[in-house]
């Protein structure tokens, strides 16, 4: 089964002409404060459970499911991931929350944060250099911390799976403290 796939502009329009529209954004409890979709509900991807979701949706279950996040690859991933669990009914928005804000959309907005991707460069780029400079003035077994990151990295790439993104997506400062609004 492929991806299917939606505009911004045509969800929003068929919320306006009426009809049921269920939009889950599956980004951090901070990005989604930050700005999303007026219409969107907050689901964290790392804490998804699509039997959960579809069993809470307001409407039928038989509708389509809208997944949104920032730009589009973590909406991908939730879609694969209800799929893998039986849901076939499931639909991502291209281009994200950017594509529908750049399209002058309802949205609401709130405090800005550093999006938890850029989290997680800022600090394995400073583990590499913090291990590289230790190495190089204290002792040459502080390079050790520099390969590890790296290859947490190559890990990262390889399976997508990226263990200090989700750690870092748990951090307080990424939280709204459960409370997300619509």
């Amino acid at each position: 089964m492929s991806l299917r796939t939606i505009h911004a502009s045509k969800l929003h329009e068929m919320c306006s002409s009426g009809e049921h529209v269920d939009l889950i954004d599956v980004r951090t409890p901070a990005e989604f404060q930050e700005l999303h979709a007026t219409i969107a509900r907050n689901q964290p991807l790392e804490s998804l459970k699509p039997k959960e979701v579809i069993q809470q949706r307001n409407g039928s279950a038989t509708k389509p499911l809208y997944v949104i996040c920032r730009s589009g690859s973590r909406a991908e991933m939730a879609c694969k991931i209800f799929v893998e669990h039986g849901f076939e009914n499931i639909v991502s928005v291209e281009g994200g929350t950017l594509a529908w804000h750049a399209q002058g959309l309802p949205v609401n907005s709130g405090r800005k944060v550093i999006p938890v991707d850029r989290q997680m460069r800022i600090v394995a780029g400073s583990l590499v250099v913090l291990g590289a400079a230790a190495g190089y003035f204290y002792h040459p077994a502080f390079i050790g911390l520099a390969a590890f990151v790296g290859c947490g990295l190559v890990f990262a790439g390889v399976t997508n799976i990226c263990p200090m993104l989700n750690m870092l997506s748990r951090m307080p400062w990424n939280q709204n403290g459960g409370q997300c609004s619509t």
